[in-house]
């Protein structure tokens, strides 16, 4: 019985420290291929956010590559179906999406992930760390 509770214990601690981000390449040949520049583009408009990533690349106004960002904070869910799970876990009130687009159609790779907070630097770090790890830049 002791075994079993440290097991769970344990098990816990690893599934709390999960990083629960979603990230999707459209087109692997971004890992071999670099990406020349990037635009940026935030939705809504956020100067925090703005100056953060400002921070980690040197955005280019004329690029035929996009990255946008977009999120939501104070996601409430009216539903009486979700309600169970609203209470009992740890239900997102935000998210944070990242995108990178060629020519404004062309999907090359996104990253999503639902927070519990309000999108903070760390969070928009974090995503564009994620980004930087799997493809190429100049």
């Amino acid at each position: 019985m002791k075994l079993f509770l440290l097991s769970f214990v344990l098990i816990s601690l690893f599934i709390g420290c999960d990083d629960k981000s979603v990230s999707t390449l459209y087109d692997k040949s971004y890992t071999k291929n670099s990406i020349p520049c990037l635009k940026l583009s935030i939705y809504p408009r956020n100067k925090k956010m703005e100056k953060t990533l400002r921070r980690l690349y040197p955005f280019k106004q004329r690029c035929e590559y996009l990255l946008l960002v977009s999120y939501k904070a104070g996601i409430v869910c009216n539903s009486n179906q979700n309600a169970p799970r609203k209470t009992l876990s740890n239900f997102p009130n935000s998210y944070l999406r990242m995108e990178i687009n060629r020519n404004m159609n062309d999907l090359i790779y996104s990253y999503y992930i639902d927070l519990n907070d309000k999108v903070s630097k760390d969070d928009i770090q974090n995503g564009f760390k994620n980004i930087k790890d799997n493809l190429k830049f100049n």
